[in-house]
Order: C-alpha cells, then structure tokens, then sequence
C-alpha cells in the first residue's frame, strides 16, 4: 500500500486526537501505584472515552477482537497486555500503557511506560534508555532522510546500552487508519526504505527488552506479548508528522 501523505489541515485534525491520547494517558499515569488493578486503569480508560467524546482505536480491534479501549502491560508484559480486576500494581513494578483513539476521523496514538513507586536501578535504565531512543528518532524526524534513519537511531541507542529491540512488533504510519504505511521497525532491516516527506505522519514506539529481543504471545488471551526469558520490557510511543519546518510531535503538550 502507498503511503498517505497530509494536509496541514489533516495534521492539526491528528493533532486534536493526539492531544486527548496525552490527557487520557496523563490521566491514568497519575492513577498507577501500588494497589491499583490494571482494571481500575481500564476502566478510567473507558470513562475517559465518553468524556472526551472520542471513538476507542484499540476496542474490538483484531481477531480475537481485543477487550479494551487500553493495552496494559506489566514488568515482562512487552505489549498488548488485558486489563484485569485481578492483576494489582506492586511497588517496583513497571506498567506500559499504550492508547489510541479516533476523533473527527483521525487517529492519534501514544504509549508510555511508568513506575510505580521506587523500581530497581536496572528498570529504571531500561526505561530511561527506551525513552531517550524514541527521542533519538524524533530527531531524525526531518525531510531528506530516510526511513531507516530513524530505526536506526533506536537500534544503536539501545545496544550500545546493553539492551535488545523487539523485532516482532514495529511502529507505523497513521491518519485515517490507525495503521498505514510505511511500518517503522525499530531496528535496520533490509525492508522499505522511503525517503522522509512533508507530510508523513510516523507512529514511533520503540519496544525495549533487559534481555533477548525474542518474545511469546499468551496462548490463552492470545493478545499479551511477553519477553521470552521473562526479563522486563519497556515501550513508548510518539506519533510524529514530518514537516518543512522539523518534527512535531503531536502527541505531547
């Protein structure tokens, strides 16, 4: 499939849906410490989807049709973790949170990963790493590079930080779909390569591994992706458009 290329009007458009994923995912970030069920998380998740009016991007997505308006994945959980009223945060833990929706037609997408309460110094590098590799890429983020400039720069910000890239699950374009072309592996691979353009618009999500990059999906929810060797596992996510004039994040306030 071709890649979609939008307007100025199209990006601000994005940029209001982007807007209410921060809010939403501020929300639920200041809810997360010890106690708290992914539940509760999913829940306001869902109060939070009335509220602003907006249409769900993850709910009844994908065969088996995915459960939540919100992907929660805990400690070794990689991505597309269920909310549980049985599964309580505990002090140390680490929580990925990754949501999307759809306002006026448009999709805006973002992912973060939070610590609840005190973690351990090598969470805490993991997810400081993960982070600044996802900056790493916005950087590259500008007319006349290409694609895999901004894998790149992920790749070599976490191996040169001890840590692996998850190689089965990449980021992608977004607009109207919330998946469009080009996928945006976070390592370089021998795929696509396009040159960047004005207009682009780049789902970003780098998904970090302790450990080996190689995961398994739960077989009984057939949706949860873990690490293989049960190490921890950190994600965030920016959706950004190219544009003449540098990267904007539309994502962040």
């Amino acid at each position: 499939m071709a890649i979609v290329y939008k307007t100025r009007s199209e990006i601000e458009k994005m940029r209001a849906a982007n807007l209410v994923v921060c809010d939403v995912l501020d929300e639920i970030e200041a809810m997360v410490k010890p106690g708290v069920t992914t539940g509760e998380l999913g829940d306001q998740a869902t109060a939070l989807v009335k509220k602003h009016k907006v249409e769900p991007a993850f709910l009844g997505y994908g065969e088996p049709p995915f459960p939540s308006v919100i992907c929660i994945s805990v400690n070794d959980e990689v991505v597309h973790g269920i909310p549980s009223p049985t599964r309580a945060l505990a002090e140390g833990d680490i929580v990925s949170v990754d949501f999307g929706v759809s306002k006026d037609g448009y999709y805006g997408d973002s992912a973060r990963t939070i610590p609840v309460g005190k973690i351990a110094p090598n969470a805490r590098k993991l997810l400081d790493v993960t982070r600044e590799s996802l900056e790493h890429a916005i950087e590259k983020c500008v007319e006349g590079n290409r694609l895999h400039d901004v894998s790149g720069a992920v790749q070599r910000h976490v191996e040169a930080n001890g840590f692996a890239v998850v190689r089965t699950f990449v980021g992608h374009g977004i607009g109207r779909r919330m998946h469009e072309e080009p996928a945006v592996p976070n390592f370089v691979d021998g795929g696509r390569n396009p040159r960047l353009r004005d207009g682009m618009v780049l789902a970003i999500e780098p998904m970090v591994n302790e450990g080996s990059y190689e995961v398994v999906v739960d077989i009984h929810d057939r949706w949860t992706a873990r690490t293989r060797d049960g190490k921890l596992s950190a994600h965030f996510e920016h959706s950004v458009a190219i544009t003449d004039s540098g990267p904007l994040v539309l994502s962040r306030r």
